[in-house]
């Protein structure tokens, strides 16, 4: 492995760079205990696209049960939203 601030080849399991010292393991990242799936995110994002979907974009990382939960509602809506404007475009053209 190779150290994130000087480049210089290290040891993979490194915690600290010799060359540098700088170091190597993110402890910054933690994350979230309380991430669960949620039906209201779901629910949500369904009503709601952009906002499923910009919170699927940002708990991604951070969150990623509820933002995934967030982003299949969005993801929902979008499709129904497509299917009914299919349905509308048929109908008009048969009727």
């Amino acid at each position: 492995m190779y150290c994130k601030y000087c480049g210089s080849q290290i040891d993979d399991n490194a915690y600290v760079c010799p060359h540098c010292g700088v170091k190597q393991v993110d402890d910054s990242y933690h994350p979230a205990e309380d991430d669960a799936p949620s039906v209201g995110f779901g629910i949500l994002g369904f009503l709601i696209p952009i906002v499923g979907l910009t919170l699927y974009a940002v708990w991604r990382k951070d969150y990623p049960k509820k933002s995934r939960s967030a982003g299949k509602g969005a993801l929902a809506s979008f499709v129904l939203w497509v299917i009914f404007v299919v349905a509308m475009i048929v109908l008009g053209i048969v009727l």
